[in-house]
């Protein structure tokens, strides 16, 4: 009987311990971006992370004085991505995009999305958790 009671409290207590890693992997749109601070960034891309449970594009932006920059733009979860028209093959690397979004409040170049215009013209919602970003 001990042996029973010990299982069944090691697995909830495994089940509590990966709910609450998941909960503190995922953080609220105004803990890191500024609603007040938006910025559209122009640059290639250099890679994207389809992830859980945000997806991740990186693009080099150009500065005036010719350097590249490194930006890590967040986006919506992967799956809801693909619902609203994104295809993994519409970002290749070194395509060129126009990135509306947020500014990340610890002053790093990283960005929420909000909409990106894809070299062809079309522009996607990017899956924004901005408030009222559901656009």
């Amino acid at each position: 009987m001990k042996v029973v009671l010990l299982t069944i409290t090691a697995a909830v207590g495994m089940v509590v311990m990966v709910a609450l890693t998941s909960v503190s992997a995922h953080h609220s749109f105004t803990a890191e971006f500024d609603i007040n601070k938006p910025v559209t960034l122009e640059g290639t891309v250099d890679h994207m992370r389809w992830v859980n449970p945000h997806s991740w594009l990186h693009i080099n932006v150009e500065e005036a004085d010719g350097t590249l920059t490194e930006w890590k733009v967040e986006f919506g979860l992967p799956q809801g991505l693909y619902r609203r028209g994104w295809r993994k093959s519409d970002l290749p690397v070194g395509e060129g995009v126009t990135v509306e979004g947020y500014l990340a409040k610890d002053g790093t170049n990283t960005a929420n999305a909000r909409a990106v215009t894809l070299s062809d013209g079309r522009r996607l919602f990017a899956g924004t958790s901005a408030p009222g970003g559901d656009q």
